[in-house]
């Protein structure tokens, strides 16, 4: 070797290691996740998302192409970074609507609902071409509980269509007490607070059709059966088969097996669009926080995290909640609590939190004990930013709902959907009041640009923030302290074993 060559080498030998001196000594002791995960590397997951919607139909729902490729997306990333991830795959009904349906008043006058305007064909839907007169269901329970019990249907005439206002229940509860009590149709009509019609999933196959207009059509047609009675034309045309989606499972090395951190989000759209917000939004950040999450220090994960990216939300929670059905006593009871991100780049956002302690009394199930902690986790990290926070109802509308029912503590982030921006919300976070907080919530502008950058980006550092403070510890969730090392005790002497001293 010569000795000019060899003198060069020597150089960058040194500029290298001069390099890896600083670059150690700028690296954080203890690197933050929500450092880590970075907005344009979550984007770009999003991006991808889009794109296999674009070359697969323009969606990526469960048991179409798009989402057999979201999967595997979801697999190979994973195992990028070094995970060992499992695809679950589970059967579902996979529910599709054929062609447009119909809804009419037909007497004492008659009148045509426009379809995506006054109203939506419920997903699981069965088909038919009903005319028969309607009857309101305990039409003065304003939405709340209207339908969600036989009682609601005393006296309710067989045959007739039933007229049922959304709130209180599950949409199927309403259907099948609806069906029970001899109806031959439904129609679950929208809440006042809500715009549009109702976009909903009754999360199993109906033999009947069931469709969900917007409230205005909703109370002028309950009003007109009250007022001399209306007859009504429903006609839906929909399919339903037998399909397969998957849930993708993947667990950090480190961290105590026996406290596990579940953090999910779902990895499917609606038929409708690409679903990039709903919940591209979600899943994105959650694959960026399995990517980094191994970057902490080992003082910093000390209870193991398991990211899960559930299948077939949309149709019914049917992911989560075969994984919840399926996991034995044994492995349920290792779960310290579920963190949920469903939608958290809404571009007309707020920056909603679970209410794990149901102090707006909205929960449809009583929340754990556990999820007051995590909600005030989540509005701890808030305020620690000077940023303002607002509840969501914990009304099982996503994914956290299979653990709560089996008393699993749960908490989570939310932007909004259908929802309308309250002026004094308008004035907290920006954004335009009297408008959806998606605008494109279920719908096929639902794409990469629907989102608010500068929300999103708040949101994901929160989520990345509470899921490594709980990667630390559970303490004010289910009391499981990590156990600190300590020096070793000093041997006693018989002179200080005191009284039970045996030598």
């Amino acid at each position: 070797m010569r000795r000019a060559a060899l003198a060069t080498l020597l150089g960058l030998s040194l500029a290298a290691t001069t390099l890896a001196a600083a670059q150690a000594q700028a690296a954080p002791s203890n690197p933050a996740l929500a450092d880590l995960v970075q907005l344009k590397n979550v984007r770009h997951h999003q991006n991808n998302l889009q794109k296999i919607s674009d070359a697969n139909g323009g969606n990526r729902a469960a048991g179409l192409p798009g989402n057999v490729i979201t999967v595997k997306y979801l697999a190979d990333q994973l195992k990028r970074a070094g995970y060992k991830p499992t695809v679950q795959e589970f059967e579902f009904d996979f529910w599709q609507e054929v062609s447009e349906p119909a809804f009419a008043q037909t007497a004492p006058e008659q009148k045509t609902f426009a379809p995506g305007t006054d109203f939506q064909t419920l997903q699981y839907s069965g088909a038919g071409d009903v005319t028969a007169a309607a009857s309101p269901v305990d039409p003065g329970a304003t939405g709340l509980g209207s339908g969600c019990e036989a009682d609601d249907f005393a006296g309710f005439p067989k045959g007739r269509i039933a007229l049922i206002q959304r709130g209180g229940c599950f949409f199927s509860v309403k259907a099948d007490n609806a069906i029970a009590a001899g109806a031959s149709a439904v129609v679950i009509y929208q809440l006042p607070s809500q715009p549009g019609p109702v976009a909903g999933t009754l999360t199993k196959p109906y033999g009947i059709p069931v469709v969900g207009p917007t409230n205005a059509v909703g109370k002028a047609l309950v009003e007109q059966a009250q007022n001399g009675g209306v007859t009504l034309r429903v006609k839906t045309d929909t399919f339903t088969q037998k399909r397969r989606a998957a849930n993708v499972i993947a667990d950090t090395e480190r961290g105590r097996a026996d406290n596990v951190v579940v953090v999910g989000a779902h990895n499917d759209s609606v038929l409708e669009g690409p679903g990039i917000n709903d919940n591209g939004s979600g899943t994105a950040a959650l694959l960026e926080m399995a990517k980094q999450i191994n970057r902490l220090k080992p003082k910093q994960l000390r209870n193991k995290v398991r990211f899960a990216f559930w299948g077939a939300e949309e149709e019914g929670l049917l992911g989560s909640q075969y994984y919840v059905d399926n996991l034995p006593e044994a492995e349920r009871n290792k779960i310290a609590l579920n963190l949920n991100f469903d939608m958290i780049g809404s571009p007309n956002f707020v920056r909603f939190v679970y209410d794990g302690d149901n102090s707006t009394g909205g929960s449809t199930v009583p929340p754990p004990a556990g999820s007051g902690a995590i909600e005030k986790a989540f509005h701890d990290h808030f305020a620690s930013e000077k940023l303002a926070s607002d509840q969501s109802p914990f009304n099982g509308r996503s994914d956290y709902n299979a653990f709560i029912t089996v008393g699993i503590p749960a908490g989570g982030l939310f932007t909004g959907a259908e929802g309308i921006k309250t002026a004094e919300q308008a004035k907290v976070y920006g954004g335009t009041a009297g408008k959806a907080y998606d605008p494109c919530y279920h719908s096929v502008c639902d794409t990469y640009g629907n989102v608010d950058l500068k929300g999103f980006d708040q949101m994901i550092d929160a989520a990345a923030a509470v899921t490594q403070g709980f990667a630390l510890s559970t303490l004010t969730v289910n009391g499981n302290e990590f156990a600190r090392r300590q020096a070793p005790a000093k041997r006693a002497t018989p002179d200080h074993l005191g009284h039970h001293a045996t030598r």
